[in-house]
């Protein structure tokens, strides 16, 4: 799996995302990302780090899940 670094993503939707930290899940062990939303509420999220790098398809197309845009 690609290493995930800190800082700010782009979602393939469009808004945009700053990972915080690379946690681990208690039960699984699971790498997590937390990260946090850079618009409306900007609330806090966790999802797993094997969903971050993915490549999803829409209309078609097919666009990483997350894409790096900088510190």
């Amino acid at each position: 799996m690609e290493r995930i670094k800190t800082g700010k993503y782009r979602h393939f939707k469009g808004n945009e995302y700053r990972v915080l930290h690379i946690a681990k899940h208690s039960e699984t062990l699971e790498d997590m990302v937390v990260y946090a939303a850079l618009y409306g509420r900007q609330g806090v999220w966790v999802r797993p780090a094997s969903m971050w790098n993915e490549v999803v398809e829409r209309d078609g197309l097919a666009f990483r899940r997350f894409e790096y845009i900088g510190e």
